[in-house]
């Protein structure tokens, strides 16, 4: 990423991190900023500017540090050292309340991150598994900041517990030869390749993301699929039908031996349609009448008539190809 403008809060520059974004990027305008988490002028710009504004970046410093707990491939949620992402998903569940929250914020006080992290870690009677790539995609942050190699190495001075993140991206290649000890999962988010293009906007195609999940396999990560969200167009069965052959002819052995699948339907909002049909009003309408409810607070998911069929397909078609127990869970 080369962001157009840099918003700040002034104390980053007291962390070794702020200090080497200042480096990084010393020829771009950064704008002080009195909190990273309310930024009045951006308040202000119409959804129409929604791409532009996915060419910002935001640094500041994580205040909130509660940890939410999770009973799916991790035990807790765990705020990290970025929020937002630069990639323009439709569907993003980080597009919380119009343009402000989706715009890419690195936070430099990753130290005192990974001392909870740690501490947490060291304390428990069982070992944890930590989620850290809940609010953004750290494969993404990586190319801007490095920070999870650092992650990763720093992390293995715990005594026990791993560490999980997903991505929709391919750029690996920093993560291959490091010896994280096993006490990483990676989850690649997979989609078809038609659904990629008009409704994930910005992020690697289908053909590099299984490219990079048989990278990651021999660099024997543990290594999981999310089909995620699931988004069931009028002809979502031959969507994912292609894209379940996809993976079945581009992964290697080594990964369909020991991979799981996590499954989760896509949930919208009347926000995302508004933000959509202003900033692109030329791309796919997500939200189907006939197919969606309203589930409260403006969100929308699938009828649970066509959410039932589809999970059962799914169940059916996956077993068939990678045999059965691969997935871990529907949601």
């Amino acid at each position: 990423m080369r962001p157009d403008k840099i918003y700040f809060e002034p104390e980053v520059l007291d962390y070794d991190l702020g200090h080497q974004l200042k480096e990084q990027f010393h020829d771009i305008e950064w704008k002080p900023i009195e909190n990273h988490n309310n930024i009045e002028e951006l308040r202000k710009k119409e959804n129409s500017e929604f791409a532009s504004m996915k060419q910002l970046l935001i640094i500041g410093i994580r205040k909130t540090h509660k940890y939410s707990e999770n009973h799916k491939v991790s035990d807790y949620l765990v705020p990290y050292t970025s929020s937002g992402c630069t990639a323009m998903c439709l569907y993003c569940y980080l597009v919380c309340n119009y343009n402000k929250c989706s715009y890419l914020r690195l936070f430099v006080n990753r130290e005192q991150m990974m001392d909870r992290l740690i501490r947490t870690s060291n304390k428990s009677d069982r070992e944890l598994t930590f989620e850290i790539g809940s609010n953004s995609d750290l494969v993404l942050e990586n190319t801007i900041t490095g920070n999870l190699p650092w992650t990763i190495e720093n992390f293995l001075q715990s005594k026990k517990g791993k560490l999980t993140f997903p991505t929709k991206f391919n750029m690996v290649e920093p993560l291959l030869p490091l010896s994280h000890q096993g006490r990483v999962i990676f989850r690649m988010s997979v989609n078809p390749q038609q659904i990629i293009s008009s409704a994930e906007v910005g992020t690697a195609s289908l053909k590099h993301r299984i490219e990079a999940i048989n990278k990651m396999v021999e660099a024997d990560y543990k290594v999981g699929i999310l089909i995620a969200p699931v988004i069931m167009l009028e002809d979502w069965k031959a969507l994912y039908t292609e894209l379940l052959d996809q993976l079945m002819e581009g992964l290697s052995e080594k990964m369909k031996k020991q991979m799981f699948i996590e499954i989760i339907f896509m949930t919208y909002s009347f926000v995302h349609r508004k933000i959509n049909s202003e900033a692109f009003p030329e791309a796919i309408d997500l939200y189907d009448q006939d197919r969606m409810t309203g589930r409260g607070m403006g969100k929308y998911c699938y009828r649970p008539e066509l959410r039932a069929e589809g999970e059962a397909w799914l169940l059916g078609e996956i077993e068939r190809r990678f045999g059965k127990g691969k997935i871990l869970y529907f949601s």
